[in-house]
């Protein structure tokens, strides 16, 4: 939790984790301004450039990644099928079948144990990695998401779990590492190798990081699928809260980086042609193209929208009863094999491998149907313009039990990477059997969902391109054999087919259309694309929310939406803040500000002053202060009775005093008893709260009287900041001036950024309980506030549209009533708000 809120989870069985908000509200003077203060304007074009380079270098990182998960996963996939498809020939005639399902068990198992063990070292790493960006870049710092272990771990994981012909993809895991090489990378720096260490003091905020991360999950998406713009609006409409159009540029031109860096040595690996960049990405669905010898083929026409728009509704439910079947298999996860010890999980992925193999062999072997293989094989007339595709089509037909010039559909899909079975889908001019192409679709539909979240990295792009495909060609089978739709394209219904399941799954619009439109390379997809994944969308959301969103709801993560439903501005900032503060002077005795540290959770703190006698005391001679009094003084009654006109939420707050003021005010409308009360209320004293001591929570101490008194707010500052000024001894005696505190750079303040000392951690020994903390030059002085009377509509887009992580609510009168923070805004606490609004009217 961030400063001690709780939020009730949909199903009290699922424990909630407690996660952190990111740092994107500086509670210090901001870095850049100490930067360019220093800096000339040929020094700032350099800086920069530095940024520049360094967003070059992510992607470049990004595609080498790419390229060594792809390189190893084509090795050990070669290997395994070369072995097995060999030895099924072998034992055809031999009748020894169960010796090459036992080699095939041996494979699978081995690869799947290794990733398995994998995440065991990184247990982040397990799953696509998608919903843990999609916090980051929303604003909530996840434990261990972008450390160098974890990319490591993942890249590694992902190649064997492919390999060990799990129903997994390679392509989601790759927006995971390039986030965590973008996060890594500029820091130059990293905790697993804590001896390799440059001096480089820039970009080492949340906010940086931020803007890296994005860049870097763009490139992912960039390099999986040879998409940049869509690897670039994924990264904006799935992730970042906080976008600009520098950003964009950066992020665009880090997802060019990691394209090209991969087309360009895969395709001299593959081809021998350095330079000629004929791979774009992982996966590459080819060219769509009509043979010329069929005169009546269109890739579609204005009639298939309709069947479009059909397949757009059944991938949404198929996509929502997807969704719903791995959501429950997510709780019996977390209810009854995450809590066991850690080999029970090995066990069960060993178990999803075992199953997986088994049913795949089995099929392959006695369900497939003998289809004839297409003439266009040996004519010129291929369906695809790209020899390349073509000829891996082709080469990767399965003749097992087959005579000469037919093929075994079903170990087609099933013995051949997923590229190549979806290459099948919409390139292979063959037909697949209705039966076959619906056994096929049924059995990768269960085993994909329940392969899904176990503990081995996975993706989940392609088994729902492929699973989708096969729908789409079932489709394309039956209207040309049961309508006479003949000139219907096969390829384009699979491609829409794949689109309208993925669509019904990830829930994606936007981002997706683009990447599917670069991926085939073909614009005139653009429309029923669009179309397929809209109707997909809108007709999944009735049911449920998206795959990502699920597990993120189930790991108790306080995601931001967009925007807040039009019912919340019912709401006003008042009835969501939280009104129990924790806060600290000023000036504070390191008694208490270890106290406040060690007995409470919070991540930032309200500077604040309780009357005038101690700011006089404490600040004399500081401009907020003498500024604060000013503006009391000379608008309080104006302002007083506007707010007593505008609403009145704010009786039950510390700023009641205020309203008190006003009453009295209207009902007496005697000057000099006016300017009395003023004067009351400007030189009110109360007795200072009672001391802090280590052994001791302030609110088991505080009585509600003592909560809630009036605080003149001043600023904001970070426990984090706080932990730094005890480690570095940076304080004063009482019978010094603050003066003769010492000082810290921002640059010594960020020293240990990101992972700050913890206050339990720090040897206090040496300083006195009772030496004085000035935290004036350390806070953020000027936050962003909201009104209590401010609708929850405004609050929320302030909040996340500036990358806020504390929003602190303050009167009319400059006192300090409360405190919104991430959880103050979820849907959930949003809801329930509103639930009490109502039956209090």
């Amino acid at each position: 939790t961030i400063l001690g809120e709780t939020h009730e989870e949909e199903d009290e069985i699922l424990p909630r984790k407690d996660y952190e908000s990111l740092d994107y509200d500086r509670c210090i003077n901001d870095p850049y301004l100490e930067i360019l203060e220093s800096m000339d304007s040929k020094k700032t074009q350099r800086y920069e450039a530095v940024k520049w380079m360094l967003v070059f270098a992510i992607g470049v990182c990004t595609g080498l990644v790419g390229l060594f998960v792809d390189f190893f996963v084509q090795l050990f996939t070669q290997l395994k099928f070369r072995v097995v498809q060999s030895s099924v020939e072998e034992c055809t005639e031999k009748g020894c079948l169960a010796l090459s399902l036992l080699e095939l068990l041996g494979f699978n198992l081995t690869f799947v144990f290794l990733a398995s063990l994998l995440v065991l070292i990184q247990p982040v790493a397990a799953g696509s990695g998608i919903p843990e960006i999609k916090c980051y870049l929303n604003g909530v710092k996840v434990p261990g998401v972008v450390r160098l272990r974890t990319v490591v771990c993942k890249a590694m994981g992902v190649l064997l779990s492919v390999a060990g012909g799990l129903f997994v993809g390679k392509e989601g895991p790759m927006i995971h590492s390039g986030a965590v090489v973008g996060a890594g990378l500029p820091q130059f720096q990293s905790i697993s190798l804590r001896k390799i260490q440059f001096n480089f003091p820039y970009f080492r905020s949340d906010r940086d990081k931020r803007d890296f991360v994005s860049a870097g999950a763009a490139a992912g998406v960039a390099a999986a699928f040879g998409a940049p713009i869509g690897g670039t609006l994924f990264s904006l409409e799935e992730g970042s809260s906080f976008w600009n159009q520098g950003l964009t540029w950066k992020v665009l031109f880090c997802s060019m980086a990691a394209t090209f860096t991969l087309n360009f040595f895969r395709s001299g690996i593959q081809f021998g042609s350095w330079g000629s960049f004929q791979l774009p990405g992982l996966l590459n669905f080819g060219e769509f193209k009509c043979s010329e010898s069929d005169k009546k083929c269109h890739l579609w026409t204005a009639v298939d929208l309709g069947f479009f728009i059909l397949m757009g509704i059944v991938g949404g439910l198929l996509g929502a009863t997807f969704n719903c079947l791995n959501k429950r298999l997510a709780k019996y996860r977390m209810r009854n094999v995450h809590p066991k010890p850690k080999l029970v999980r090995v066990l069960e992925s060993l178990l999803v491998s075992l199953t997986t193999t088994v049913v795949v062999f089995v099929a392959s072997m006695v369900l497939g149907e003998c289809r004839q293989m297409s003439s266009s094989r040996h004519s010129g007339n291929d369906t695809l313009s790209l020899q390349d595709i073509s000829e891996d089509v082709n080469s990767s037909i399965k003749t097992f039990f087959c005579p000469n010039e037919t093929y075994n559909d079903m170990a087609t899909l099933f013995f051949n990477p997923q590229e190549s079975a979806i290459l099948q889908l919409f390139h292979q001019d063959g037909t697949f059997s209705p039966v076959t192409l619906s056994l096929f679709f049924l059995l990768y539909f269960l085993l994909s969902c329940w392969t899904y979240g176990i503990s081995v990295p996975s993706g989940l792009f392609v088994p729902s391109l492929l699973c989708g495909a096969a729908f789409g060609r079932l489709v394309a089978n039956l209207l040309k054999s049961y309508i006479g739709l003949d000139h219907i394209y096969s390829g384009t219904f699979a491609l829409i087919g794949a689109a309208a399941f993925l669509g019904g799954v990830v829930r994606m619009t936007i981002s997706l259309t683009v990447i599917l439109i670069e991926s085939t390379n073909e614009i005139t997809y653009g429309l029923p694309i669009m179309i397929t994944l809209m109707v997909a969308k809108w007709t999944g959301d009735f049911f449920n929310k998206g795959i990502y969103d699920i597990h993120v709801n189930l790991r108790g993560v306080p995601l931001l939406e967009w925007e807040t439903g039009v019912e919340m501005d019912k709401l006003r900032a008042s009835d969501i803040m939280e009104p129990n503060l924790t806060y600290v002077y000023p000036h504070t005795r390191i008694q208490s500000l270890v106290s406040i540290l060690r007995t409470t959770v919070h991540h930032a703190f309200p500077v604040v002053t309780e009357n005038r006698g101690n700011e006089r005391e404490f600040m004399k001679g500081n401009q907020l202060i003498s500024n604060n009094i000013k503006f009391k003084k000379s608008s309080i009654l104006t302002r007083a009775g506007e707010q007593r006109k505008r609403s009145q939420s704010m009786k039950s707050y510390p700023s009641s005093e205020l309203r008190n003021m006003c009453d009295e005010h209207i009902a007496t409308e005697e000057p000099p008893e006016k300017e009395d009360l003023l004067q009351q209320m400007l030189e009110r004293r109360y007795t200072p709260y009672p001391n802090l001591y280590p052994d001791q929570s302030p609110s088991e101490e505080w009585t509600m009287e003592e909560r809630f008194r009036p605080l003149t707010f001043h600023g904001l500052i970070l426990r984090s900041q706080l932990v730094t000024l005890l480690d570095r001894g940076v304080c004063y005696s009482e019978s010094q001036s603050s003066a003769s505190q010492p000082r810290l750079s921002h640059a010594e303040m960020s020293e240990d950024y990101p992972r700050y000392p913890d206050i339990h951690d720090l040897d206090l020994t040496l300083l006195n309980p009772r030496m004085i903390v000035d935290v004036t030059p350390y806070m953020n002085p000027s936050p962003f506030t909201v009104s209590p009377n401010t609708h929850v509509s405004q609050v929320f887009n302030l909040f996340r549209t500036m990358g806020l992580r504390h929003l602190p609510v303050v009167n009319a009168v400059g006192e300090v009533v409360g405190i919104i923070t991430r959880h103050n805004l979820t849907h959930e606490f949003l809801q329930a708000r509103l639930r009490q609004h109502y039956q209090t009217i």
